[in-house]
């Protein structure tokens, strides 16, 4: 299937996400709320699929008021085969169709490598990993007349980080090389794949994380400590949700129309 040429669009149609149909993992919170509400700004009718069912049905609601946009919440475990599976028939039922997935859901416990015990190493890879290849599977089985699959990576997939992440390191790795892989192996069905990289944003379960991790050292810290400590990047500011939002938002778009199998950083430079 061939990318069609969208030069003649105007600016508003490139943007513009008027019936598309989009699922966005790990929706509940954060930045998977902030991306489900920029989509549906553009237009999109939204799943959003969360661990916590109960912030998942919250989050379509409040994204249905503001953007009068069919929104539908449900409980979804994304390493779980049968659960992503409901997740993308509860899509075609109610929206009609699948055109966007975003895997965005995540963990990301702090533990040593000397500490982990594998069956936490492998749940983060369960999660991290598994997640997007159950995901982009689901997605593509339903995009017959092509679509785009975003999955949310971050910075720790291009290198390094703290101690205590190795197995989130590894895992958003991973999640970066399939990008590449499912972009080669899905082109052929019209449907792109991109990766969004963000460095660190202060959304709940981050500084949640981040918390913990500083309690598991013996440090007391309160969110404006943690977040000075993350530093500003060149930029000047540490991001927000919003910022990797609308990074997603030109993913999904025709803005970005002839990129696949990209990962794009949205860093302030972090990573330079």
């Amino acid at each position: 299937m061939t990318i069609p040429d969208v030069s003649a669009k105007s600016l508003h149609e490139l943007v513009s996400l008027a019936g598309r149909r989009a699922v966005v993992t790990g929706g509940g919170r954060g930045l998977g709320k902030a991306i489900a509400l920029r989509l549906a700004e553009a237009g999109a009718d939204i799943l959003i699929g969360d661990i916590d069912g109960t912030l998942a049905e919250r989050a379509a609601a409040e994204i249905a008021e503001r953007h009068d946009a069919t929104a539908v919440g449900t409980a979804m475990d994304v390493a779980d085969a049968a659960s992503v599976a409901a997740a993308g028939e509860l899509a075609a039922a109610r929206l009609g169709g699948i055109d966007i997935w975003v895997n965005n859901a995540g963990v990301f416990p702090s533990v040593p490598v000397a500490e982990m015990s594998v069956e936490a190493w492998d749940q983060v890879f369960a999660v991290n990993a598994r997640g997007v290849f159950l995901g982009a599977k689901e997605a593509a089985a339903r995009m017959d007349g092509g679509g785009v699959i975003v999955n949310v990576v971050s910075t720790a997939g291009f290198k390094g980080t703290a101690p205590g992440l190795a197995a989130y390191v590894g895992s958003k790795h991973a999640a970066r090389g399939l990008t590449k892989q499912l972009a080669l192996e899905f082109a052929p069905k019209g449907i792109r794949v991109l990766g969004v990289a963000p460095s660190f944003v202060p959304t709940e379960g981050n500084m949640a994380a981040a918390t913990a991790a500083a309690e598991a050292m013996g440090v007391q810290l309160d969110p404006a400590q943690i977040a000075a400590n993350m530093g500003t990047g060149l930029l000047g500011r540490i991001g927000v949700p919003d910022d990797i939002a609308r990074v997603v938002l030109f993913c999904a778009s025709d803005l970005s129309a002839l990129m696949t199998g990209s990962t794009l950083l949205a860093d302030a430079g972090d990573t330079i």
